[in-house]
């Protein structure tokens, strides 16, 4: 099956908000499955539409539960506060201690059109907020405190130009 290239930092389709899915068709299923693989491949947890250059509303999850699709999706009911060691495929090899909610609830329609509705705890909720913000055009950068975005953004220069710096190792 054919994958896609993971946008990253810098291409303008992601900090471009999407747009709703209305039509459900063999194209939405072919992309689901496109975006599953690439997101395998990567690997990652999660991986939204316009990490492929897609502006549609929907992502693809995967936390080790089988893989997992939401189109359309809409986060409510905020709970608690969870920091925790996150990066991020479009920012590659950078990580930071975020807090985000630790509950949340998530809304929206499956790849059948059947509507969701699911109470997610920790590392669910991470990713849900995590891929929302991809939706809306947010990058895990703009959660970062002013001090870790110029440094990230040092090491983003260093890699463009070629030249050696420090890379964080990804947790596996």
């Amino acid at each position: 099956m054919a994958t896609f290239s993971i946008r990253t930092f810098g291409d303008p389709v992601l900090k471009t908000p999407t747009t709703d899915i209305t039509e459900f068709d063999d194209a939405l299923v072919r992309l689901v499955e496109a975006m599953i693989q690439t997101m395998y491949d990567a690997p990652g947890v999660g991986l939204a539409a316009p990490q492929v250059g897609v502006q549609k509303r929907l992502f693809v999850y995967d936390i080790g539960e089988g893989p997992g699709v939401v189109i359309n999706p809409v986060l409510s009911d905020f709970r608690g506060d969870w920091t925790y060691h996150e990066g991020c495929l479009s920012v590659p090899e950078l990580w930071w201690d975020i807090t985000r909610a630790k509950q949340v609830r998530l809304t929206g329609i499956d790849l059948d059109g059947n509507e969701l509705d699911i109470e997610a705890d920790e590392l669910l909720a991470r990713v849900f907020q995590h891929e929302v913000d991809h939706l809306d055009g947010v990058l895990l950068l703009e959660r970062v405190s002013s001090d870790e975005r110029k440094e990230a953004m040092r090491t983003l220069r260093q890699r463009a130009l070629g030249l050696p710096g420090d890379r964080a190792e990804a947790p596996r």
